[in-house]
This record gives structure tokens, sequence and C-alpha cells, in this order.
């Protein structure tokens, strides 16, 4: 079989992408985006799931949005099964781009609630992309299961999510309320100030949830 010069090309960007430097594997992933070829396809998402650098992943991501959907939609479902959290995360992330609301039954509950920080982060946003007209209300009602979790990073990304929502979370907030968790209650509090008031801004929403849950006040406003 002769060998054409663009299979070389094509042989030669796939190599690139396994260079140890990272400038040439953003060339690499740059060169995969600007001249989409289906044979980059299933480098492109492995290279995502193991990938060290930021700014590497990003291009990444962006070389595959710009191959068809039809390509690159059943490899990026398979991997937000991956048990690596990179794999899972950074699938989510291009599908978060991609908009293919045929990723949706993808987004799952295990998901949603994923042990990793990152990985639920990326899904909480994901879901919000994709979630279609009619499911808010089921959407929210798991996302509010997760109010108090993990650092100030990971509180702030999902009040986004819940806010994006919109009234839809209202009845989530409300229960959360009346967690016995202290960590629920704030966080349900600041959320529904956001949620009235979207440039409150999270530091001062939840630093003023705190002290409305330490002088023992819980529930939320009414409306």
């Amino acid at each position: 079989m002769t060998t054409t010069r663009q299979d070389t090309d094509a042989t030669e960007l796939l190599q690139a992408l396994e260079d140890g430097r990272s400038s040439v594997r953003l060339r690499a992933a740059l060169a995969a985006g600007t001249a989409p070829d289906p044979r980059f396809v299933d480098k492109l998402i492995e290279r995502s799931a193991t990938e060290p650098e930021f700014f590497v992943r990003d291009m990444l991501t962006w070389a595959l949005t710009r191959h068809p959907t039809s390509m690159t939609l059943p490899g990026l479902l398979r991997e937000v099964h991956s048990e690596h959290p990179q794999a899972r995360s950074q699938a989510l992330h291009t599908l978060s781009k991609i908009k293919d609301r045929q990723a949706w039954s993808a987004i799952t509950s295990a998901l949603l609630t994923d042990a990793d920080d990152e990985v639920a982060r990326t899904a909480w946003r994901t879901a919000i992309a994709l979630v279609p007209e009619g499911e808010e209300s089921a959407l929210a009602t798991t996302l509010a299961t997760q109010l108090g979790r993990g650092e100030r990073e990971t509180q702030l990304s999902l009040s986004r999510a819940l806010v994006a929502l919109g009234d839809a979370i209202v009845p989530g907030l409300r229960a959360a309320a009346t967690d016995p968790d202290a960590g629920v209650r704030a966080h349900a509090l600041a959320t529904q100030r956001l949620l009235r008031d979207p440039d409150a801004g999270f530091e001062f929403a939840i630093e003023e949830a705190k002290r409305v849950v330490a002088l023992g006040v819980s529930g939320l406003e009414e409306g």
C-alpha cells in the first residue's frame, strides 16, 4: 500500500501528541483542530485523559469540537464511565462544549455526585449546558443533595449551577435549609441569596449565610 504525504503528516501529528514537550503537544492539538481528520479523534480523546497541562487539555477539547459530533460522541460517552477521574472530567468538559443533547442521558446521578470534586464540578456545568426543557426540576433535586459539599471552589460551582436552573431549585433549597448540618444550611442560604441577587457575590453570600445559621435562624425566605 502506497503511503501518501497526508498519511505521513497524520502519523507525525499523532506522534507529536505524545511528545515530552508540552509546546509540541500544543501545536499538534492545534493542527488537529485546524485540519480535522477522523484518524485524530481516538488519540485526541485518549490524550485528554492523561494530558498534565491545562492549556494543552483545553486545545485538545477545542480540536475535538472541530470534528463531526458523529465521530466524537461515541468515544466521549465511553470516557465518562472511565475509572480515571481526569478521563471522566475531560470527556464531560468536551461534551459541554459540543452541546449535543444526545449526551444528556450520560449525565447520570453517579456523575453528578461523583466522589472526585473536579469530576462532579464538570458534571454540574455539563448538565446545565445540556438539560432538556422539563428536566430542570429533577436535575435541581439531584444537585441540591450536594449542598455543603467540599471547599469554597466546589461550593461556588454548585451554587452557580443551581442558580442557572432558576426557580426550579427553590424546593431543594428550602429542604436543605432544615438540614442538621450547619454547612448545608449555610450553603442553601447563600445560594438563595445569589438566586435573588446574582450580583451579591458568593463570598459575601456565604459569610452572611454563616452568620444567619450561627444565630440559629433556619429556613429560607418565601418567594
